[in-house]
């Protein structure tokens, strides 16, 4: 129609142009100058949909973060319990990984030399550890228990090799909480969130708590990879804690002992996960045993004299090519029994009785350096450490009297089993209970789980024999408890001086009995003159 229209008329004529050209101009201005609301609402949807977006990006990118790192650590820490894997040094691996698994090709190198892990001694324990680790032993939490150098370790390193590690995590434990915690999360590959990026944000992270909750925290991680490891695989992880006694016996530790405790107990119940406590010392036991329902206590102790005697014999002939008299042996198994440690020693040795004796002489050493009595001559300020080496020495004797009835009745017959002692009566002796434990942690004394007390080892009830049996033991053990009486006697005796009591100074002293008062003596001091021809 327009283009019509300017075709009609032609062109417009100047002036007219310019008023429409003005016209759109004021239309333009009019527009610019409307409402000053609609202005700012349309400001403030801009940039509510900018910041919107901006929110949308941020909490997407967070969201898909935390998405990832949760993921990101359940695959370290099943990596964790994979095959091959395992908490000790990585370096290690060589002694977890059988040569003829098919897991072998985990490692380059391989020791030739398999004495290094005992595998010359037959252990009767070996076949009930491997169905634990493997997990076919299920329902239950262990605690492995025995003296120092009895195999504990060897015999767990050994199952691991036969499976190549797989579904099992090993640390060892310690007496400060947070370096336990350490030590768990270095097993489970777990950073306990300290590489979370939230931690840039000066966020209270949950790295700021207690070692006891980041160690919850991880276990709670480590449930989740059970459930994923029950549905794939049918058989529990294994967590093995060894050096379970190096935890403190204080409230600090009993609390780590009881958290453990309690996850052992559930997981044990649903098949989840499997605990095992390595421990040398009683009071674990004693400690576990007040909540304990599912717990199987495993004692480790001494190989028996035939087994012990057929293995040296057995390695001695391959190793240096040589026969041992039967009575070389028995006196060898009479010197050191049959500790696991001190065979390993004896049979890499030229000379097996010099070997027995520098053992002995050993045990000896550790003895006297800890628990010798001082005597008559005792300093008062020595009374707290010669309380327990006393007692030390009350209780070795009395073990070694007990041996030697034993060894009077049996005659020939005696198989050089240790003489034991109920630890209540063992604390009688002593006439305190909490000494023992410390003896027990010394390497001095042993309790079985059954409560009985012996000699740590046949060596350690050798150098007692000996020590015993020096001229003049009783009569210095005697001097040395009396001498500590003394000085309990001198320390409960309290002396009253009396100054400027002088001229007719007197003191009055009156003693009462009952809420009335009524005094029933009076005791007056008073200053009496001294006769100086009559003193």
């Amino acid at each position: 129609m327009v283009a019509q229209t300017i075709a009609r008329f032609g062109r417009l004529p100047r002036h007219a142009a310019r008023r429409s050209s003005d016209e759109r101009e004021d239309d333009e201005d009019d527009g610019a100058r409307g409402p000053s609301w609609r202005v700012g609402l349309s400001k403030l949807i801009e940039g509510s949909a900018t910041a919107f977006g901006s929110l949308m990006v941020l909490g997407l990118a967070g969201y898909s973060y935390n998405v990832y790192y949760k993921k990101h650590v359940l695959s370290k820490m099943e990596n964790a319990f994979a095959v091959g894997y395992s908490s000790l040094e990585i370096a290690a691996l060589s002694r977890h990984v059988d040569p003829v698994s098919p897991h072998s090709e985990l490692v380059d190198l391989v020791s030739e030399d398999s004495s290094e892990d005992n595998d010359w001694v037959p252990r009767a324990e070996q076949a009930l550890i491997d169905s634990i680790v493997d997990g076919t032993a299920q329902g239950q939490y262990h605690l492995i228990t025995g003296e120092k150098g009895t195999g504990k370790t060897s015999m767990l390193l050994k199952a691991m090799r036969k499976i190549g590690g797989d579904g099992v995590a090993m640390f060892e434990a310690h007496g400060d909480p947070e370096i336990f915690r350490v030590r768990l999360g270095k097993a489970l590959d777990f950073e306990f969130h300290e590489d979370y990026i939230g931690s840039l944000f000066s966020f209270k992270g949950p790295r700021e708590t207690t070692a006891l909750l980041d160690i919850e925290r991880a276990f709670n991680k480590m449930e989740k990879i059970a459930l994923s490891r029950k549905e794939r695989v049918g058989k529990p992880l294994i967590l093995i804690i060894t050096g379970a006694h190096l935890v403190r016996d204080d409230e600090d530790g009993q609390d780590l002992l009881e958290l453990i405790q309690q996850r052992a107990e559930l997981w044990a119940a649903s098949n989840l996960v499997t605990v095992v406590f390595v421990s040398d010392d009683y009071w674990t036991l004693e400690r576990l045993m007040w909540q304990a329902t599912r717990l199987r206590v495993t004692p480790v102790h001494d190989v028996p004299r035939s087994a012990a005697l057929e293995a040296l014999r057995g390695f001695r002939q391959k190793k240096f090519g040589e026969e041992i008299p039967t009575p070389i042996l028995e006196q060898v198994y009479d010197k050191i029994g049959g500790r696991l440690s001190f065979l390993s020693r004896v049979a890499k040795s030229r000379d097996i009785i010099k070997a027995c004796d520098a053992i002995c002489d050993r045990e000896k050493r550790w003895l006297l350096s800890h628990y010798w009595i001082l005597g008559k001559d005792l300093d008062p300020g020595g009374e707290t450490q010669q309380d327990l080496s006393s007692a030390a020495m009350l209780l070795a004797k009395t073990l070694v009297d007990k041996e030697e009835e034993m060894r009077r009745e049996a005659g020939d017959k005696f198989d050089g089993r240790l003489p034991q002692i109920p630890i209540h009566e063992a604390r009688q002796i002593m006439t305190n209970a909490d000494w023992i434990k410390e003896h027990d942690h010394n390497n001095i004394f042993t309790i079985t789980p059954d409560g009985m007390v012996q000699a740590d080892s046949v060596a350690m009830q050798h150098a007692m024999r000996e020590i015993c049996r020096w001229p003049g033991f009783d009569k210095h053990l005697k001097e040395t408890l009396d001498r500590l009486d003394e000085i309990e006697s001198l320390q409960r005796t309290r002396e009253l001086t009396l100054k400027d009591l002088t001229g007719d100074g007197e003191y009055r002293a009156t003693v009462a009995k009952g809420i009335g008062g009524a005094a029933e003596a009076v005791i007056s001091l008073r200053v009496v003159p001294v006769n100086p021809d009559n003193p």
